[in-house]
């Protein structure tokens, strides 16, 4: 009997040792390294880790006689979706879709297969769910069901065979952490299964030229489950966002090969399935008839498109020594920077106020143009003076007290005016020759002149 092989995996970033450790090298967790079972990949046979059945034998070849003939995008039937993807699926391209539970992962996959169904060959592969499960969805959400064609399996060289008798376009298996490689001696969703079985998919698809979404876990922190070699091995990765009390989702592409990465597709999750926003700035602009004050317009910038979303700011006295700062959909650390800026540079001091930000729709802001909008509401806020309702912001802020201008500035200008809006405070190399028209542009270089521009 062959000795059982055996290897010391970090759970966290996949990395092997060849003896048990407190801390990975690689990424420096504690106590994520476990035990698992790794058996030789077979070589008499025709399917192993390296390969499957009807493989051919790899070729050298130039850039310039490589055929792109043969890889037109197309479109998922979801605009939002291709624009997260970079204008369309590309055949041969795993896409990867993380998530946390309920947030509409399956149903947007099921829409999406459904409707491609009538025009291509598809198939979806499902491990976690029945096929009766499936199809009373698909009757729920009333999608064409009688082109999709589909699969209960959890083994990936199983999948791969039918895939290869069948020929589909497109593919999805939902999810990889039940998916198993038979050759290795360890559970479904262990970091060795994940790992091997997302690399058996990737090069399955990239060969046979199939485009394949293939469904994420993730942790409670909302990280992606399973090893990082994961998102590396794969071509676009998505996370589908939304809180349970909200009806809407966004999708951000945290990575692309294919196209830009941190764009963002909004939907509207319904009784019918997830519905796209085409407009989302007029969402996150549902403001009260009444304004109050700490409360401003931003315009930011997701991907390839400008986004309109209100920030509000709630500054008060403290009644503990050490005021609370509190930052959602911002950084933390950038709000007690910006404090500091505020109180050398604006001499404004909130030294013994408690502050409270928050972006509006549960949106992210992580682009360094939202500071001048924080700054300016949490002004409005601490002197109690309400702004303007036509009035937005952007720009950057440094530790000197100076707007420094942002990428894409004419573009957010006319975005804004889009919308109505009439009066802008922007950096002054933000402000362009011709300003559209009825909206009046004031340009500021330090602190101190957009404060006197409130």
């Amino acid at each position: 009997m062959a000795k059982r092989k055996t290897a010391f995996v970090c759970s966290d970033c996949g990395a092997e040792f060849p003896r048990w450790q407190g801390q990975c090298n690689d990424c420096g967790a504690w106590n994520t390294i476990s035990e698992f079972v790794i058996s030789p990949a077979k070589t008499n046979t025709g399917r192993n880790l390296s390969g499957y059945a009807g493989q051919t034998a790899a070729q050298v070849m130039t850039l310039e006689n490589i055929d792109l003939s043969e890889l037109p995008r197309f479109s998922s039937s979801f605009s939002e979706l291709d624009r997260v993807l970079g204008g369309g699926i590309v055949p041969g391209a795993a896409m990867l879709i993380g998530g946390s539970p309920g947030a509409g992962k399956s149903t947007l996959l099921l829409q999406v297969m459904c409707h491609m169904a009538e025009g291509k060959s598809a198939l979806y592969v499902t491990g976690e769910e029945s096929l009766q499960q499936v199809a009373m969805r698909a009757q729920r959400l009333g999608l064409p069901k009688d082109k999709l064609k589909m699969l209960a399996e959890t083994n990936v060289e199983t999948i791969c065979d039918l895939a290869l008798q069948h020929k589909p376009e497109i593919m999805v298996i939902d999810s990889i952490q039940v998916m198993h490689v038979a050759d290795v001696q360890s559970a479904p969703g262990s970091v060795s299964q994940v790992r091997e079985s997302a690399a058996y998919l990737t090069r399955f698809a990239k060969q046979h030229h199939i485009a394949m979404f293939i469904v994420g876990h993730v942790t409670k922190d909302g990280s992606l489950a399973g090893p990082k070699v994961l998102e590396h091995c794969i071509d676009c990765s998505m996370m589908l966002e939304g809180d349970s009390d909200s009806r809407y989702r966004t999708m951000r592409g945290n990575k692309n090969r294919f196209g830009a990465v941190n764009e963002l597709g909004v939907f509207a999750m319904t009784e019918r399935g997830l519905k796209e926003v085409s407009n989302p700035s007029a969402i996150f602009l549902n403001r009260s008839e009444q304004q109050s004050p700490g409360s401003i317009v931003m315009v930011v910038w997701e991907g390839t498109r400008p986004l309109l979303v209100e920030i509000q700011a709630l500054v008060d006295y403290s009644q503990m020594a050490n005021p609370r700062r509190l930052a959602v959909g911002l950084e933390q650390n950038r709000l007690a920077m910006l404090l500091a800026v505020l109180h050398r540079h604006g001499n404004v001091q909130m030294n013994d106020q408690d502050v409270f930000v928050n972006v509006v729709g549960g949106i992210k802001v992580a682009e360094t143009s939202a500071d001048l909008a924080l700054l300016l509401a949490m002004v409005s806020s601490f002197q109690n003076k309400v702004l303007a309702k036509e009035l937005f912001a952007f720009g950057e802020v440094g530790l000197a007290g100076e707007i420094r201008p942002v990428p894409n500035g004419t573009e957010r200008l006319s975005e804004a005016a889009k919308h109505g809006f009439k009066r802008a405070i922007v950096p002054k190399a933000n402000v362009p020759k011709n300003p559209p028209q009825g909206l009046q542009v004031i340009g500021v270089t330090t602190l101190s002149e957009a404060l006197e521009a409130l």
